[in-house]
């Protein structure tokens, strides 16, 4: 048998990437701005003739054709995030994920994701991964690094938008990566949930916690916020809520005015894959209102290519983790940071999170075959 010919795969389910240290916080936030440094120096690909497409979407008809295709709704689609990443990843993967808001119902997670891993050369599966840590992870580290590199130094007071797994995440990797904090407040439209995510939060992090009765007490006087929401319903968050200075990180989709985006300073994870939204918006039938309800930058987009927003002074956290250029200028000025996920932040955590299962050897090999039976 020529043992060059054999392909086998590790397999990690959600469990064993536990083990393995998928939760482990301060180490993703630390990879993902590895990550960004590398997407700085240029050195990746994605989908899409720019290399620059988040992924490959599945776009569901608005009216039913047929009994079992499903047609659109908040939050409904599959997906196909394909990437490349260089420096001293060098790795390529892909994650597939289904999505439907009505899976709560059944006690399933709006999204369930898997995470593949490639050898770059030879195009050999490497892994099969649950990706739904690996994914909420790599979301919560991204605005982590941006608190890094664009909060105000001497930040005290994290406002909190959203109580779901996500901003779970994203507030352990603020706490982690501004250690001034000191304060985290926190709304949410059901009061509930945001007993339970401080509940759950307050033993892991050396922080006072604050439930606000409504948004606008959330966001007052927060040096950071973070907002983290899905759905059809946007928070409206209303200019002169917001503090001077302030870094706003736009994980979910929020409501602000136009005046706001066009007199602050904003800063994109990748605003070429921004950009590539907005392609996708003129391909659809209904033009670009059709990103409008799932982009989170939609409204961004839109009034960048309305010539509103000068678009090229919009800078990629990319550029800025690679050049360590300090991007704010004074203590006054307000940054909005925008998110939409990276394909590149899951392979590159998800291959962290794989050479410390093959470590500890953890996960169950797979064995695709001994030799192919055609070559």
């Amino acid at each position: 048998m020529n043992k060059s010919a054999a392909v086998e795969l590790l397999f990690l389910s959600e469990p064993e990437l536990i083990e393995a240290g998928v939760l482990d916080m301060e180490h993703c936030v630390e990879t993902i701005d590895k990550m960004f440094q590398v997407l700085g120096e240029g050195d990746y690909l994605m989908g899409g003739p720019k290399e620059n497409d988040h992924g490959l979407m599945l776009w569901f008809p608005e009216e039913k054709r047929f009994d079992n295709m499903p047609i659109a709704g908040p939050d409904r689609r599959f997906m196909s995030l394909i990437s490349y990443l260089g420096g001293e990843f060098n790795i390529a993967g892909d994650k597939w994920y289904g999505s439907n808001i009505a899976n709560k119902d059944k006690g399933l997670p709006r999204s369930i994701l898997t995470v593949t891993l490639n050898n770059v050369d030879t195009g050999q599966p490497l892994a099969y991964m649950s990706g739904n840590l690996i994914s909420a992870m790599r979301t919560g580290a991204v605005p982590g690094v941006a608190s890094r590199h664009l909060a105000r130094e001497d930040s005290k007071v994290l406002g909190v938008v959203g109580t779901g797994v996500i901003n779970r995440a994203c507030v352990a990797a603020i706490k982690y990566a501004v250690p001034t904090l000191e304060v985290i407040k926190v709304f949410d439209i059901n009061f509930d949930r945001s007993k339970a995510f401080i509940k759950e939060l307050e033993s892991e992090l050396n922080v006072k916690f604050k439930i606000e009765d409504s948004l606008e007490a959330c966001i007052r006087d927060s040096d950071i916020i973070s907002v983290a929401t899905s759905g059809a319903a946007k928070p409206v968050i209303e200019d002169e809520w917001i503090k001077k200075g302030c870094l706003i990180t736009l994980t979910g989709t929020a409501q602000l005015s136009d005046e706001f985006y066009k007199n602050n300073k904003i800063v994109a994870d990748n605003w070429k894959m921004h950009e590539a939204w907005y392609r996708d918006g003129r391909e659809h039938p209904n033009g670009i209102d059709s990103i409008l309800s799932w982009a989170p930058t939609g409204d961004l987009i839109h009034l960048a290519h309305k010539k509103e927003i000068d678009q090229t002074t919009i800078q990629s956290l990319g550029d800025i983790a690679y050049s360590k250029e300090k991007v704010r200028k004074s203590d006054d000025e307000t940054i909005i940071f925008v998110t939409g996920g990276l394909p590149t932040e899951d392979i590159a955590w998800g291959y962290e999170v794989y050479k410390k299962a093959k470590e500890k050897a953890i996960g169950q090999k797979l064995k695709l075959w001994d030799t192919p039976h055609w070559a």
